[in-house]
Protein backbone atom coordinates (compact mmCIF):
# COMPACT_ATOMS: atom_id res chain seq x y z
CA UNK A 1 0.00 0.00 0.00
CA UNK A 2 1.20 3.76 -0.97
CA UNK A 3 1.74 5.92 2.03
CA UNK A 4 -1.36 7.99 1.37
CA UNK A 5 -1.99 10.11 4.74
CA UNK A 6 -5.24 9.98 3.93
CA UNK A 7 -5.11 6.07 3.65
CA UNK A 8 -9.13 5.90 4.35
CA UNK A 9 -11.79 8.38 2.90
CA UNK A 10 -15.22 8.83 4.20
CA UNK A 11 -17.13 10.81 2.02
CA UNK A 12 -20.67 12.76 2.46
CA UNK A 13 -22.14 8.56 3.40
CA UNK A 14 -25.77 8.46 3.33
CA UNK A 15 -27.24 4.99 4.21
CA UNK A 16 -31.27 4.85 5.11
CA UNK A 17 -33.42 1.40 5.73
CA UNK A 18 -37.15 0.87 5.19
CA UNK A 19 -39.25 2.71 2.67
CA UNK A 20 -41.94 5.92 3.08
CA UNK A 21 -43.06 6.19 7.01
CA UNK A 22 -41.31 3.87 8.09
CA UNK A 23 -37.70 4.95 6.71
CA UNK A 24 -35.03 5.51 8.77
CA UNK A 25 -32.41 7.23 8.34
CA UNK A 26 -29.12 5.80 9.54
CA UNK A 27 -25.69 7.82 8.20
CA UNK A 28 -26.69 11.11 7.25
CA UNK A 29 -23.74 12.81 5.77
CA UNK A 30 -20.35 10.91 7.39
CA UNK A 31 -17.29 12.77 6.41
CA UNK A 32 -13.76 12.05 7.99
CA UNK A 33 -10.44 10.71 6.96
CA UNK A 34 -8.05 8.48 9.27
CA UNK A 35 -4.48 7.60 8.20
CA UNK A 36 -2.40 4.90 7.94
CA UNK A 37 -1.67 2.95 10.71
CA UNK A 38 -3.92 4.75 12.85
CA UNK A 39 -6.11 3.53 15.71
CA UNK A 40 -9.87 5.31 15.44
CA UNK A 41 -12.45 4.66 17.32
CA UNK A 42 -15.80 5.02 16.18
CA UNK A 43 -17.32 6.12 19.55
CA UNK A 44 -21.46 6.43 19.88
CA UNK A 45 -24.62 5.13 21.66
CA UNK A 46 -26.29 2.13 20.50
CA UNK A 47 -28.28 4.05 17.29
CA UNK A 48 -25.81 6.30 16.12
CA UNK A 49 -24.73 4.42 13.76
CA UNK A 50 -21.38 3.15 14.01
CA UNK A 51 -21.47 -0.61 13.19
CA UNK A 52 -23.85 0.23 9.71
CA UNK A 53 -20.45 2.59 8.65
CA UNK A 54 -18.15 -0.29 9.75
CA UNK A 55 -19.74 -2.83 7.58
CA UNK A 56 -19.89 -0.34 4.85
CA UNK A 57 -16.24 0.49 5.24
CA UNK A 58 -15.86 -3.62 5.40
CA UNK A 59 -17.69 -4.02 2.31
CA UNK A 60 -20.60 -5.93 3.60
CA UNK A 61 -23.08 -2.73 3.22
CA UNK A 62 -22.87 -0.58 0.68
CA UNK A 63 -24.12 3.23 0.87
CA UNK A 64 -26.92 5.22 -0.56
CA UNK A 65 -25.04 7.91 -1.35
CA UNK A 66 -21.55 9.05 -1.44
CA UNK A 67 -18.09 6.68 -1.25
CA UNK A 68 -15.34 5.63 1.05
CA UNK A 69 -12.09 5.02 -0.52
CA UNK A 70 -8.69 3.18 0.42
CA UNK A 71 -5.75 4.00 -1.03
CA UNK A 72 -7.58 5.90 -3.25
CA UNK A 73 -9.54 3.00 -4.90
CA UNK A 74 -13.24 3.58 -4.60
CA UNK A 75 -15.24 0.59 -2.62
CA UNK A 76 -18.41 1.71 -4.94
CA UNK A 77 -16.64 1.10 -7.89
CA UNK A 78 -15.70 -2.16 -7.56
CA UNK A 79 -18.00 -5.63 -9.03
CA UNK A 80 -18.94 -7.93 -6.36
CA UNK A 81 -15.60 -10.31 -7.55
CA UNK A 82 -13.61 -7.60 -7.05
CA UNK A 83 -14.75 -6.14 -3.49
CA UNK A 84 -14.42 -9.97 -2.44
CA UNK A 85 -11.11 -10.41 -3.10
CA UNK A 86 -10.41 -6.75 -2.01
CA UNK A 87 -12.26 -7.86 1.53
CA UNK A 88 -9.45 -11.31 1.31
CA UNK A 89 -6.56 -9.26 0.77
CA UNK A 90 -6.94 -5.72 2.39
CA UNK A 91 -9.30 -6.36 5.58
CA UNK A 92 -9.65 -8.53 8.59
CA UNK A 93 -12.91 -8.26 11.13
CA UNK A 94 -13.01 -9.09 14.98
CA UNK A 95 -16.64 -8.84 16.02
CA UNK A 96 -18.20 -9.37 19.34
CA UNK A 97 -19.04 -12.79 18.76
CA UNK A 98 -16.03 -14.72 18.44
CA UNK A 99 -17.33 -16.94 15.10
CA UNK A 100 -14.84 -19.68 15.71
CA UNK A 101 -15.20 -23.07 13.97
CA UNK A 102 -15.69 -25.39 16.61
CA UNK A 103 -13.98 -28.93 15.62
CA UNK A 104 -10.92 -26.64 14.95
CA UNK A 105 -8.24 -25.70 17.21
CA UNK A 106 -6.61 -22.23 18.00
CA UNK A 107 -3.98 -23.07 15.23
CA UNK A 108 -6.04 -24.24 12.61
CA UNK A 109 -8.78 -21.56 13.34
CA UNK A 110 -6.28 -19.03 12.77
CA UNK A 111 -5.01 -20.88 9.45
CA UNK A 112 -8.37 -20.07 8.19
CA UNK A 113 -7.36 -16.62 7.87
CA UNK A 114 -3.74 -17.49 6.36
CA UNK A 115 -5.22 -19.00 3.90
CA UNK A 116 -6.94 -15.75 2.47
CA UNK A 117 -3.38 -13.94 2.12
CA UNK A 118 -0.67 -13.92 -0.19
CA UNK A 119 1.06 -12.03 2.36
CA UNK A 120 0.18 -14.19 5.84
CA UNK A 121 2.36 -13.91 9.37
CA UNK A 122 4.12 -16.02 10.86
CA UNK A 123 1.97 -18.23 12.89
CA UNK A 124 4.05 -19.45 15.19
CA UNK A 125 5.52 -16.25 16.35
CA UNK A 126 1.88 -14.85 15.73
CA UNK A 127 0.13 -17.00 18.56
CA UNK A 128 3.08 -15.89 20.93
CA UNK A 129 2.26 -12.65 20.68
CA UNK A 130 -1.46 -13.46 21.07
CA UNK A 131 -0.28 -15.45 24.58
CA UNK A 132 -2.18 -19.02 22.84
CA UNK A 133 1.10 -20.57 21.98
CA UNK A 134 0.53 -22.99 24.61
CA UNK A 135 -2.96 -23.13 24.04
CA UNK A 136 -3.04 -23.58 20.58
CA UNK A 137 -4.19 -27.31 19.79
CA UNK A 138 -7.19 -26.77 22.35
CA UNK A 139 -10.40 -26.62 20.78
CA UNK A 140 -12.77 -23.21 21.22
CA UNK A 141 -15.02 -25.13 23.50
CA UNK A 142 -11.64 -25.75 26.19
CA UNK A 143 -11.09 -21.90 25.90
CA UNK A 144 -12.10 -19.09 27.98
CA UNK A 145 -14.24 -16.19 26.33
CA UNK A 146 -10.89 -14.28 26.43
CA UNK A 147 -8.57 -17.00 24.85
CA UNK A 148 -11.37 -17.13 22.18
CA UNK A 149 -11.56 -13.61 21.11
CA UNK A 150 -7.56 -13.67 21.42
CA UNK A 151 -8.11 -16.43 18.49
CA UNK A 152 -10.87 -14.35 16.51
CA UNK A 153 -7.88 -11.74 16.55
CA UNK A 154 -5.32 -13.65 15.18
CA UNK A 155 -7.28 -15.37 12.53
CA UNK A 156 -8.46 -11.72 11.57
CA UNK A 157 -4.89 -10.33 12.07
CA UNK A 158 -3.03 -13.39 10.18
CA UNK A 159 -4.08 -12.19 6.65
CA UNK A 160 -1.24 -9.09 7.53
CA UNK A 161 -5.05 -6.65 6.58
CA UNK A 162 -3.98 -3.07 5.82
CA UNK A 163 -6.80 -2.76 7.58
CA UNK A 164 -8.68 -4.30 11.10
CA UNK A 165 -12.19 -3.89 11.82
CA UNK A 166 -13.21 -4.36 15.29
CA UNK A 167 -16.91 -4.52 15.91
CA UNK A 168 -17.59 -4.22 20.23
CA UNK A 169 -14.11 -6.63 20.41
CA UNK A 170 -15.17 -6.42 24.46
CA UNK A 171 -18.63 -6.54 24.39
CA UNK A 172 -19.48 -9.85 25.86
CA UNK A 173 -15.99 -9.68 28.03
CA UNK A 174 -15.58 -8.82 32.00
CA UNK A 175 -13.68 -5.91 32.60
CA UNK A 176 -9.89 -7.37 33.23
CA UNK A 177 -10.42 -9.75 30.07
CA UNK A 178 -11.69 -6.45 28.40
CA UNK A 179 -8.58 -4.68 29.03
CA UNK A 180 -6.31 -7.86 28.06
CA UNK A 181 -7.97 -7.76 24.65
CA UNK A 182 -7.69 -3.95 24.35
CA UNK A 183 -3.91 -4.32 25.19
CA UNK A 184 -3.37 -7.01 22.33
CA UNK A 185 -4.98 -4.79 20.15
CA UNK A 186 -2.74 -2.38 20.69
CA UNK A 187 0.34 -4.24 20.30
CA UNK A 188 -0.72 -5.80 16.85
CA UNK A 189 -1.34 -1.82 16.12
CA UNK A 190 1.94 -1.26 16.99
CA UNK A 191 3.70 -4.39 16.19
CA UNK A 192 2.38 -4.64 12.61
CA UNK A 193 1.08 -0.91 11.63
CA UNK A 194 -2.19 -2.03 10.27
CA UNK A 195 -5.18 0.33 10.45
CA UNK A 196 -7.51 0.15 13.40
CA UNK A 197 -11.02 0.98 13.13
CA UNK A 198 -12.77 0.03 16.33
CA UNK A 199 -16.78 0.70 17.08
CA UNK A 200 -17.74 1.22 20.74
CA UNK A 201 -20.03 2.77 23.15
CA UNK A 202 -17.22 3.00 26.28
CA UNK A 203 -16.08 6.43 26.43
CA UNK A 204 -12.60 4.87 28.42
CA UNK A 205 -11.45 3.36 25.11
CA UNK A 206 -11.01 6.53 22.81
CA UNK A 207 -8.24 7.57 25.48
CA UNK A 208 -5.97 4.80 24.03
CA UNK A 209 -6.73 5.70 20.30
CA UNK A 210 -4.89 8.27 17.87
CA UNK A 211 -7.68 9.07 16.39
CA UNK A 212 -11.67 9.51 17.75
CA UNK A 213 -15.13 10.33 15.58
CA UNK A 214 -17.92 10.72 18.23
CA UNK A 215 -21.26 9.68 16.08
CA UNK A 216 -24.49 10.60 17.23
CA UNK A 217 -27.80 10.19 14.85
CA UNK A 218 -25.76 9.20 11.66
CA UNK A 219 -23.41 12.36 11.92
CA UNK A 220 -19.83 12.68 13.15
CA UNK A 221 -20.35 14.90 16.34
CA UNK A 222 -16.67 15.40 17.29
CA UNK A 223 -13.45 14.39 15.08
CA UNK A 224 -10.55 14.34 17.99
CA UNK A 225 -6.88 13.60 17.07
CA UNK A 226 -5.58 12.49 21.00
CA UNK A 227 -2.34 13.94 21.29
CA UNK A 228 -1.42 12.21 24.59
CA UNK A 229 -2.81 8.61 24.51
CA UNK A 230 -3.08 6.42 27.19
CA UNK A 231 -1.76 2.89 27.09
CA UNK A 232 -5.05 -0.23 27.19
CA UNK A 233 -3.85 -1.07 30.73
CA UNK A 234 -3.98 1.92 32.32
CA UNK A 235 -7.53 3.08 31.25
CA UNK A 236 -10.78 2.56 33.31
CA UNK A 237 -14.23 2.27 33.17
Amino acid sequence: MGENKNFLEIVDVKKSYGEGDTKQEVLRGMNFTVANGEFCVLLGPSGSGKSTLLNIIGGIDNADSGFISINGDKLEDMDEKTLTQYRRKHLGYVFQLYNLIPNLNVKENIEVGAYLSDNPLDIDDLLHTLGLYEHRHKLPSQLSGGQQQRTSIGRAIVKNPDILLCDEPTGALDYNTSKDILKLIEDVNQKYGNTIIMVTHNEAIQHMADHTIKLRDGVVRKNIVNEEKVSAMDLDW
